[in-house]
């Protein structure tokens, strides 16, 4: 593990250099769905302390062992898609919501949060590709939904997230990393009248994460402030 670990940071170095970035400003979150609390843990010795967990269940499992251990020094991401009824399981353990696609979804998040006394971090999930087997908001929707997320008093919107689809030529994904880009600087660009914003700080509104094991060097020269690698660091899963 620790020669992939070394290469993933390599080529976000590489992809930095080629785009005139500083490295520190990506933060690499380590896939972790199937793989055992040992492999985390070789991981986070290693330097990793973000990771990914597709189902509440499983996050929350490993959170809770893990906890005791190393306390908030590992941080948790959810980074599937999320059912209403699980999101009080999750809302004060994670870092950060990476699927949020619908305003129930949100206030469901908003209702959990505020019983925790806690303020959420979220980012909306978008369709870039408009894929029918993915989930996230379409890109004609966003900023409505945006506009609706930014007044819910216990969530943050920190940013969005795509799920490119699955290419072996990872340069036919450039242009969706591309689009997610520019659709995050027209949100945080755009001149949204206060009364509306209410507490929005554009300020915060500052993650892209977009790109997995076999795009993330080009998502990272799109502008992704966090890639989602599993294979690239734990191995090949194994789903039997």
């Amino acid at each position: 593990m620790e020669n992939r670990i070394r290469e993933v940071k390599a080529r976000i170095e590489a992809a930095c250099e080629r785009t005139g970035r500083n490295p520190e400003d990506i933060t690499l979150i380590a896939v972790s769905k199937t793989k055992p609390i040992s492999m985390i843990e070789e991981a986070y010795n290693l330097g990793i302390d973000n990771f990914g967990e597709n189902k509440v269940q499983e996050l929350t499992k490993k959170y809770d062992e893990l906890y005791e251990r190393y306390g908030n020094a590992i941080k948790w991401h959810q980074i599937g898609h999320l059912q209403r009824n699980k999101v009080k399981y999750i809302v004060d353990k994670v870092a950060l919501i990476h699927s949020v696609d619908s305003l129930r979804l949100g206030h469901m998040i908003n209702q959990e949060a505020k019983k925790k006394n806690v303020i959420c971090d979220i980012l909306i999930q978008v369709n870039v590709s408009g894929e029918e087997t993915k989930n996230g908001v379409e890109v004609e929707e966003l900023t409505p939904l945006f506009m609706e997320l930014v007044q819910l008093p216990h969530i943050r919107v920190r940013g969005l997230m795509t799920i490119a689809p699955y290419v072996l030529d990872n340069e036919k994904n450039r242009k969706y990393f591309s689009k997610l880009r520019q659709l995050f600087i027209d949100i945080k660009t755009k001149n949204i009248d206060n009364v509306v914003r209410y507490n929005f700080d554009p300020n915060s509104f500052d993650i892209l994460s977009m790109g997995m094991t076999l795009d993330y060097e080009v998502a990272v020269e799109e502008g992704a402030t966090m890639v989602r690698v599993g294979t690239g660091i734990f191995g090949e899963r194994d789903y039997r």
